[in-house]
């Protein structure tokens, strides 16, 4: 059986992630609930990362948003979740995490988080990040 691929999003935006991190589908499912205005998700794992412009290290490290003309990775991803919610508050918290000196303090947790997902509720072995992109 062939999985699908997908490629770079012609008209919106798409969320990437990975798909054999139990911690990282948790948090995009909570998210998805949480957020009215979520784009369509999908695990590295069944993508084209060549057509989305993206390598297996970016993958590995990080969650994408991308659309046709961006990419954001990390915390940028999700200050861009943020953003295309239609409430200001949501809106405002998105652009704050993408600013100085916010931003410093977004990347610092989500490096943390990230290289601690394994060990946080939800996550397995599976879920380390491997020793090159710690």
């Amino acid at each position: 059986m062939s999985e699908a691929r997908l490629s770079k999003p012609s008209s919106g935006p798409l969320l990437v992630f990975d798909g054999d991190c139990a911690f990282c589908t948790t948090s995009v499912n909570a998210l998805e609930k949480l957020l009215p205005a979520f784009p369509p998700t999908s695990p590295w794992q069944w993508l084209d990362l060549d057509e989305l412009g993206l390598s297996i290290d970016d993958v590995t490290r990080y969650a994408w948003v991308v659309t046709p003309t961006h990419q954001y990775a990390g915390h940028l991803a999700f200050s861009a979740l943020l953003r295309m919610q239609r409430a200001p508050g949501w809106r405002f918290l998105g652009h704050l995490i993408a600013t100085p000196p916010f931003s410093w303090a977004a990347a610092l947790g989500y490096r943390f988080i990230a290289a601690n997902r394994h060990r946080l509720p939800g996550g397995t072995p599976a879920c380390a990040l491997p020793p090159a992109a710690r």
